[in-house]
């Protein structure tokens, strides 16, 4: 059995306010030639669909060709919703899509009605746990307000369920937080009472877990079981923080026994994201030698000027237009922001509070002529008030 397993596209997103439906357009076309080359028997499509409840046009557009694309093709999908996504919205026309082997699992109640997948071996047992708030599924559920309760409980009926049908080789699609997971800046925190991940033990006993949520392609340890939980990570990055890692999509292969092999297929780089460092004067200087190639990148750049230089950005888009980030961290400079708060709680005197954030702002004191029209518009306000 050879399956193909991706999770959160975010249709719909930006990156730092940049559009990403043209990359998300490659993705999808991507995905489909890749799953037919591939010869898979389905795509699993483990939630974050969209980026946001009430999703924009164009992106349910896509969705929409993307979902007749695959079933004109042939090529099954299995889709569950993710805390990003309205469960309604996105299991609307399920029935319908049903017809057209798009199978849809957003709700509780299709936890127990896996797509059954057949192979020289038999039979394999697909099953999708949406994302389950712990809060809206716990009573549905029986059990308490966590994310182990209610992730232990929906796996308990699936794996009852694949008993009762006596399929020994299942397959979960899950969007949660399991522990042991690296997370980058660009995930939504799912704490519930404070605790917003779930231990990998609840998955035992199915052969293969396609994990969502976690935007960093990774595998999850579960000691002692023959249990594979992996998440395929997001298909595009969202942060900086995503800079190096290789966006992919999971081969999973199932043999007769349920043993699973894994294996990575790199999915395509609308522009890469770069971050460099420096001072503005001498990574302009570079613009045209061995900093060349930030002009086709995603690009933030942290400056280390000791005072903010004028125009910074403009600047920098001159060489790089897809400059999207600009951060400053002046050398040398060892004022930190709680130091600037607790000098700014010490003092009443207005004209101290506008020093210090000329200080905040530029990383030096203000020269005495800047001092002197702090200190005379103070004096003019205070002056006018006074006069009211």
């Amino acid at each position: 059995m050879r399956l193909l397993h991706t999770s959160d596209w975010h249709l719909g997103r930006t990156l730092f306010q940049t559009s990403l439906h043209t990359a998300h357009e490659a993705f999808l076309a991507w995905l489909l030639e890749t799953a037919v080359e591939q010869q898979v028997d389905a795509v699993l499509v483990s939630g974050d669909v969209y980026d946001r409840a009430v999703p924009p046009l164009d992106s349910v557009q896509l969705l929409d060709r993307t979902f007749l694309a695959f079933a004109e093709a042939g090529v099954p999908l299995v889709v569950v919703s993710g805390n990003h996504d309205s469960a309604v919205r996105l299991g609307f026309g399920s029935g319908l899509a049903e017809a057209s082997r798009i199978h849809l699992r957003t709700t509780i109640a299709g936890l127990a009605e896996p797509v059954v997948l057949t192979d020289e071996h038999g039979d394999v047992a697909v099953y999708g746990i949406p994302y389950l708030l712990p809060d809206s599924a716990k009573d549905a559920l029986g059990v308490e307000r966590s994310h182990e309760a209610v992730l232990g409980e929906a796996t308990r009926r699936i794996l009852a369920d694949a008993a009762q049908r006596g399929i020994a080789r299942t397959v979960v699609l899950a969007h949660a937080f399991v522990t042991g997971g690296t997370v980058t800046e660009s995930e939504r925190d799912l704490r519930v009472g404070g605790i917003g991940d779930s231990p990998a033990h609840v998955f035992d006993g199915v052969s293969y877990v396609a994990l969502g949520h976690l935007h960093r392609p990774q595998q999850v340890s579960l000691g002692g079981s023959s249990t594979v939980l992996r998440y395929s990570g997001s298909p595009i990055a969202f942060s900086f923080s995503e800079k190096d890692d290789t966006k992919s999509v999971t081969l999973v292969e199932i043999d007769a026994d349920g043993a699973v092999i894994t294996s990575t297929l790199a999915a395509p780089v609308p522009r890469p994201l770069r971050e460099v460092r420096g001072r503005l004067d001498d990574l302009v200087a570079r613009a045209g030698t061995d900093l060349a190639d930030l002009a086709e990148a995603w690009v933030k750049v942290v400056l280390t000027d000791p005072s903010r230089p004028a125009a910074p950005m403009e600047r920098l888009r001159e060489h790089w237009p897809h400059t999207l980030v600009l951060d400053f961290a002046p050398d040398g400079s060892a004022v930190s922001e709680e130091t600037d708060l607790a000098r700014l709680r010490r003092t009443t005197d207005p004209v101290e509070v506008c020093t210090l954030f000329v200080e905040y702002v530029d990383r030096v004191p203000p020269t005495d002529e800047e001092a002197l029209l702090l200190r005379d518009a103070v004096e003019a306000v205070r002056h006018a008030e006074v006069s009211r």
